[in-house]
């Protein structure tokens, strides 16, 4: 099992619509097959900043899920909400 750490930076103005899509993304990404969970955090330091955190079978299922079409519709327009480019990592889940 693989988690993805994923740090997006919402325009200021843009913030609630950043939250929605990303929303919108995590209930597309549960009705994915391989999907784990998936936890949203707030910073409390910085406002604009959106962390998602997001567990997958396998690398190779979170891969198919980035090229599916599924998550294209989900994050269509994404780009005008950042302040900045999203960062992400994939991590070994280990319990």
């Amino acid at each position: 099992m693989i988690g993805v750490l994923t740090h997006h930076w919402a325009k200021e103005d843009k913030l609630e619509e950043a939250r929605a899509l990303l929303d919108g993304n995590g209930a597309a990404q549960s009705k994915a097959p391989g999907f784990g969970s998936r936890r949203t955090l707030y910073s409390l330091t910085d406002p604009t900043k959106i962390t998602t955190l997001v567990t997958w079978d396998s690398n190779e299922i979170y891969d198919a899920w980035r090229a599916s079409p599924q998550r294209a519709e989900a994050m269509a327009g994404a780009d005008q909400l950042w302040s900045r480019h999203p960062e992400s990592e994939r991590f070994e889940v280990v319990d």
